[in-house]
């Protein structure tokens, strides 16, 4: 296309060399045989010759335009195509075959569809109406690519007249790249912390970023140009005096057409009463070609908070303490001004830097002088915290900071600023004791105690420490009656006793929950953990109080020596742990000193514990049945179920021995489970056999009752096996009396209801919660073996039995007696109105055989001893 050409003139199609140029062709050769016709007059073939030369001209300079109109089609960088007036593309340059990956001839002849599919059906209409008005056409869409990728591009239409065809042009610009750039400028806009504000020529607010929006108050459910409407504001300078509309700076930069910078106005919210400062920068903006502004933005931020500190600057530097100062090395002068003499203590003016120095501790004085002497080198400033004292005696502490300021040729200055700091480094101190310290007892924590115990072990000359590790016996108790402000209590009590105990003997910290630590040297006195302990256990001798209450909580001591029983402090630690938890289980209050014996029955239970793990999936448990006998005629009356465990590898274990391991795990609760589907499925077993139905006793953990629902567990073993509820009885502890709780009395209230006999087990040994007794639904209590064996000799024994039996008689409840082993303790037991007991007198723990061989007989007393 040649570009000197008029609009609307026609070019030659770059396409059309086909047919005309051949038969030109033909015409010009026909000619120049006739013209060497020698049958032809010499005129003639003369005539036919110039006819000749004169089509060879026009051939070469058709093909030299067409040859042009290709190179200068080509040449244009963006995609260019021809178009006739139904939208079939007649011509396209190259670069719209590289634009849209496709080959010539996969356009050209198409429809324009092929190049933007998207288009609507009749979108020739708007260009041809733009074009016949002698307008450009203008207008975005999405073109496609070869491989169906999709870009944006601005096309501009233009008449043109193409093989005597009425055509378009169409350049087509791809704008993807001022897209990305729309869009990363629109993220810059909403993400900067600056507001922004685009307003008209009219000063009507056309946009708003989220900045803006934030610092105004503007909700997303308002309009901004109503809410920043100058009516609901009263606008000020620094100064406080309104401004009227043509002072704003927005409008002061569309009516000059100059930047307006750093303008600070207070924006009054006259609705809400509040007050906001920006500083602010209006910049016009001019349309292309247009010499007045179109409109104008308002960039601000908000600086509320600054104009407050600036307007409360100087009060607040008489009240920071902070002092200037000024030495003058060529003179050896220093100045100080009166703030900087108050902090140093001084009497009267300093007037060298070693009158300054001495105010300092001897170390920081070399500091401040090698600060001071580098910087006259010309090594930059510093910044120091040193510590003095002042002439009265009191300590300080100081931030100075110096730097260096060009003087006088041949002299120098250093200036900077001195500020007390004396209440932040005893804040500093506070908070470093209170990250050492337990916040309950004052004592050290476990942190601290554990950082000191590593720096002793460390140290040769102090590397024989003893750890106590002490244990509060029968705590948790406390905690479950009384509550956590009682066991808090307990705790502050209990760290003042074992303070007065060790005195300055001694390391205390408290190591978590009831657990205390004490640390001594043990190389001097070989004797000296031992006599600790001996006095921590004499302090806890006397009870403890809680307003009427009154408890008896002793202590349990594990000691161990460095080096011989560890030596890091952890190592050390958990042997003193081993020897505690022995101590606790073999009698409580007293200690113990540690073994390797321990270790290996830390291990011993370490092993029991896993075994029992897997106990119920091995089939290891199995149940014996001691029975319950009438005292007074020796008949069988029920029995109450007991576990046994025969491990493959650990042989024959107690009871008392495994059921605390699965107590502390949580296992207690499956073996739990276990024993009452067992019990059930022995009583059905009896029944089967014609036995009738035996009640059976089968004693349930604190952890089973309040880790399952204990009732629909045993109402689908009762409907499992079809028994009556009451074939089976419930043994609970006493902590169930303290779960005054809904769901406790539900749950009770649910088995009694299925006819499940409920007994409180052990009665009198743990907190005897009496109140709690005559809430409970229970049909009975059994009176421990701790107090049976001790009757009818020991008169503490025998006052309790008395006692429990009177309980039972007056609150309806049945009674049983455990550990029944002689005759004398039966016939006391008789005549205290106790009607069933069970023990070594009648049986032990029977297989399920040779308890129904008992079944029909009645027992013979002290038959099995």
């Amino acid at each position: 296309m040649n570009p000197s050409r008029p609009r609307g003139e026609e070019v030659p199609e770059p396409g059309a060399a086909g047919a005309d140029e051949t038969d030109a062709e033909s015409v010009l050769q026909a000619l120049r045989q006739a013209g060497d016709d020698p049958s032809q007059s010499e005129a003639t073939r003369e005539l036919l010759r110039q006819a000749g030369d004169a089509l060879a001209a026009t051939l070469h300079a058709a093909e030299t335009a067409r040859l042009r109109y290709r190179t200068l089609f080509d040449a244009v960088p963006d995609p260019v195509s021809i178009i006739a007036e139904d939208g079939t593309v007649l011509d396209l340059n190259k670069a719209g075959m590289d634009a849209y990956r496709r080959r010539r001839e996969e356009i050209v002849g198409q429809n324009i569809s092929v190049l933007n599919p998207d288009l609507p059906r009749d979108h020739m209409i708007p260009v041809w109406e733009a074009l016949n008005r002698g307008d450009t056409y203008v207008i975005e869409v999405t073109n496609m690519r070869g491989d169906g990728s999709r870009f944006p591009v601005e096309v501009h239409s233009a008449n043109i007249h193409f093989d005597e065809r009425k055509s378009l042009v169409a350049v087509a610009r791809d704008i993807s790249g001022r897209r990305e750039a729309e869009m990363r400028y629109r993220e810059l806009m909403e993400t900067i912390d600056k507001g922004i504000v685009v307003q008209n020529r009219d000063q009507k607010i056309v946009y708003c970023n989220g900045a803006a929006l934030r610092m105004f108050g503007i909700g997303e459910n308002q309009r901004a140009d109503e809410e920043l409407a100058l009516e609901r504001w009263r606008i000020v300078d620094e100064d406080g005096n309104e401004l009227t509309p043509e002072e704003l700076p927005s409008h002061r930069a569309l009516a000059s057409g100059h930047v307006i910078e750093s303008v600070l106005l207070g924006l009054y919210h006259r609705r809400n009463k509040h007050l906001i400062w920006l500083t602010m920068t209006s910049v016009p903006q001019f349309a292309p070609g247009e010499s007045v502004p179109t409109q104008v933005i308002s960039l601000f931020s908000d600086v509320t908070e600054l104009k407050r500190d600036s307007a409360l600057f100087d009060r607040a530097q008489s009240l920071a303490h902070i002092g200037g100062w000024e030495w003058d090395i060529s003179r050896d002068r220093m100045y100080l001004t009166e703030e900087s003499l108050r902090i140093l203590g001084a009497a009267r003016p300093l007037e060298t830097l070693d009158a300054m120095l001495s105010c300092l501790r001897e170390a920081d004085r070399r500091r401040l002088r090698m600060a001071v002497q580098q910087v006259a080198a010309g090594s930059g400033g510093f910044d120091l915290e040193l510590q003095g004292c002042r002439a009265d005696g009191h300590v300080f502490w100081i931030r100075v900071i110096g730097e260096a300021e060009p003087a006088d040729p041949g002299s120098l200055r250093i200036t900077g600023t001195m500020q007390d700091i004396s209440l932040d480094k005893q804040a500093e101190e506070m908070l470093r004791i209170q990250a050492r310290t337990d916040p309950l007892t004052g004592l050290m924590n476990r942190d601290a105690v554990l950082t000191e115990l590593g720096a002793l072990l460390e140290d040769p000359e102090q590397a024989r420490a003893a750890v106590l590790y002490i244990d509060l016996d029968r705590f948790k108790m406390i905690n479950d009656v009384l509550g956590h402000n009682a066991g808090d209590e307990l705790l502050v009590q209990a760290s003042d006793r074992i303070r007065g105990a060790v005195g300055t003997d001694g390391m205390i910290a408290r190591f978590g929950g009831d657990e205390f630590l004490v640390i001594c040297d043990a190389g001097d006195d070989r004797d000296r953990p031992e006599a600790l302990a001996n006095a921590v256990l004499h302090a806890f001798a006397d009870s403890f109080r809680f307003g009427k209450d009154e408890f008896a909580i002793t202590a349990s001591i594990g000691i161990a020596r460095a080096p011989i029983d560890g030596q890091r402090p952890q190592q050390l630690i958990q042997n003193a742990d081993i020897a505690m938890y022995d101590s606790k289980h073999r009698a409580r209050n007293g200690w113990q000193m540690f073994t390797p014996e321990l270790a290996r029955r830390q291990q011993d239970r370490m092993q029991i514990e896993t075994q029992l793990r897997r106990a119920v999936d091995n089939e290891e448990f199995r149940l014996v049945y001691q029975p319950q006998v009438d005292l007074r005629h020796g008949r069988v009356v029920a029995a109450e179920a007991l576990i046994r465990w025969q491990n493959h590898q650990l042989g024959e274990l107690r009871p008392d021995l495994f059921i605390s391991h699965a107590e502390t795990t949580g296992d207690i609760v499956r073996i739990g489970s276990w024993v009452l589907r067992e019990a059930c499925r022995q009583v059905a077993e009896w029944r089967d056999q014609g036995l009738g139905i035996v009640r059976v006793a089968v004693n349930v953990s604190y952890r089973q009752f309040v880790g399952e629902d204990l009732a629909e567990k045993v109402r689908s073993l009762l409907i499992e096996f079809d028994l009556p509820g009451s074939a089976l009885e419930l043994e609970f502890t006493e902590r169930v009396l303290i779960e005054d709780a809904p769901a406790t009395l539900r749950t009770f209230a649910d088995l009694r209801a299925m006819g499940v006999v409920l007994t409180i087990d052990d009665f009198g040994e743990g907190y005897s919660a009496l109140n709690y007794l005559r809430r409970l639904p229970i049909h009975g209590l059994k009176l421990s073996q701790l107090f049976t064996e001790g009757v009818p000799n020991n008169r503490s024994d025998v006052a309790v039995c008395q006692a429990v039996s009177a309980i039972a008689r007056s609150l309806g409840l049945g009674l049983v007696a455990e550990g029944v082993e002689s005759e004398a303790q039966r016939q006391f037991l008789l005549q205290l109105g106790v009607p069933v007991g069970q023990g070594f007198l009648f049986a032990p723990g029977l297989s399920p055989d040779e308890f129904a061989r008992r079944l029909d007989t009645p027992l013979e007393r002290a038959s099995i001893a």
